[in-house]
């Protein structure tokens, strides 16, 4: 395996029942709950038929699973400032992962700091720009940016990977890495739309949509180019696989040969597939349907777990970098919060409903309060670890869920403290506010201008 694609693995390292009998619960579990009309909080055959095509883009209602709980919307608008307030305004040592980092020409910068790790990623600048554009902050949205583009945009003519943004940087901007990862693009294209519609089109780097379209149209155009960097060869190519029609793990060297599941994101494909370069709309939306097909191909029959990296056809991957690699693990966290928010959003699927319910029977059977963070895909536990990030997606699933228990996740993420920890702080933060945000019905898709 080639150094760069070593160096493109993003660490996040911190820190009962047999296989077949806990199967066979889950499976049947599963069917019980997700057929029967007359269970509570279910949907039948046929009411699930009138739900097609009928989500958010479609309505412009966005539920709010803590409402439905019976907390207030006072109460639910206060949870959500607390954790804004705490991780992008707290106290730099023990709370905040959003950093002022001064001001060049364009204006001031800041950067979302991954505590353990000591570093930034475009990873966490995509997502704490979602956040921003999502609670209408416009001067933090601006700040990341600006930062992202003057430390992590790798700008200069004929680098392998020019057009794309550095995945890891020290604060200061020294780079760790001169390749790519593509949830970092696929977030940063999509907060840019929403930024344009939220609040217009300013002039050069702050033209939301103009940079949205051109990141977009790199990450599928971009040519095959071989060099050397600092960190060794590197040839880099798309960040997507043609013949497929899905996102790659990293363009770069061997990691084009597959994916990552938790980087396939529908819900984002489909908005592409309207608002993108016009010559990109059929692709995208080909790339939606594909990963709806991915997401059935990759995920455990009975227990709903999908691996950190996939091949094409859904199998896992084992890489002698990511001793998790073939495991659901830290990455796979994401992928149930993907399926769930597609089918909140756009309901084109109706097999995403029975995934939340599988996954979710899953983890209730490991004990709703307890349940570990790293298993075997047919449901083994090899880390015991309670997570927040985890704990946090997995309410976002009863977003697609039909299932009684789904109000229980949600309660779980209403219960759950803001992480503070250094080993939580950054990952499980940001996926902590998001999921806050999801689950309140306040991630919305705002089209741009």
């Amino acid at each position: 395996m080639q150094a760069n694609l070593i160096s493109s693995f993003r660490s996040r390292w911190k820190g009962s029942v047999s296989a077949f009998f806990l199967a066979a619960i889950i499976t049947l579990g599963t069917s019980l709950w997700s057929c029967s009309p007359q269970a509570v909080g279910t949907k039948s055959s046929q009411e699930m038929k009138a739900a097609l095509g009928k989500g958010a883009y479609a309505t412009g209602q966005y539920r709010n699973l803590f409402q439905e709980n019976g907390h207030s919307d006072l109460q639910v608008r206060a949870r959500i400032d607390k954790a804004y307030q705490q991780l992008f305004h707290g106290d730099s040592a023990t709370q905040a992962i959003y950093l002022a980092a001064g001001k060049n020409e364009r204006g001031p910068l800041a950067y979302i700091y991954d505590v353990y790790n000591k570093d930034v990623r475009s990873e966490g600048m995509s997502y704490g720009m979602m956040i921003a554009v999502q609670l209408d902050q416009k001067a933090e949205f601006d700040a990341l940016w600006n930062y992202a583009l003057t430390h992590m945009y790798l700008d200069q003519p004929g680098h392998p990977s020019e057009g794309y943004f550095a995945w890891s940087v020290k604060p200061d901007g020294t780079r760790n890495s001169e390749g790519p990862a593509p949830d970092g693009e696929e977030y940063f294209v999509t907060a840019l739309y929403f930024a344009s519609g939220r609040w217009g089109n300013g002039e050069g780097i702050y033209h939301y949509r103009a940079w949205a379209d051109k990141i977009l149209t790199t990450m599928r155009h971009h040519l095959e180019t071989s060099g050397t960097t600092k960190f060794g060869p590197q040839t880099s190519g798309p960040m997507v696989n043609e013949q497929h029609k899905m996102i790659v793990f990293v363009p770069t060297n061997q990691g084009r040969r597959f994916t990552d599941p938790s980087y396939h994101l529908p819900a984002f494909y489909e908005l592409w597939a309207q608002w993108g370069p016009q010559q990109d709309r059929s692709f995208w939306a080909a790339a939606a349907d594909t990963s709806r097909a991915f997401f059935q191909k990759t995920t455990h029959p009975a227990t709903g777990l999908a691996p950190d990296y996939a091949h094409f056809d859904g199998k896992p991957v084992t890489t002698p970098f990511n001793p998790n690699s073939h495991l659901f693990a830290y990455d796979s966290w994401r992928t149930a919060m993907n399926w769930s928010v597609d089918w909140a959003w756009w309901r084109k699927d109706p097999r995403e409903p029975e995934l939340s319910n599988r996954i979710q029977a899953f983890f209730a059977g490991q004990g709703i309060k307890q349940y570990g963070n790293i298993y075997t895909l047919d449901g083994k536990l090899v880390n015991p670890s309670h997570s927040a990030g985890l704990v946090s997606t997995n309410a976002v699933a009863s977003l697609a869920a039909t299932h009684p228990v789904a109000r229980e996740f949600v309660e779980e993420l209403w219960n759950l403290p803001v992480p503070q920890n250094e080993g939580e702080r950054y990952y499980g933060g940001l996926l902590y506010l998001m999921s806050l945000l999801h689950c309140s019905g306040e991630f919305k898709i705002y089209p741009p201008r």
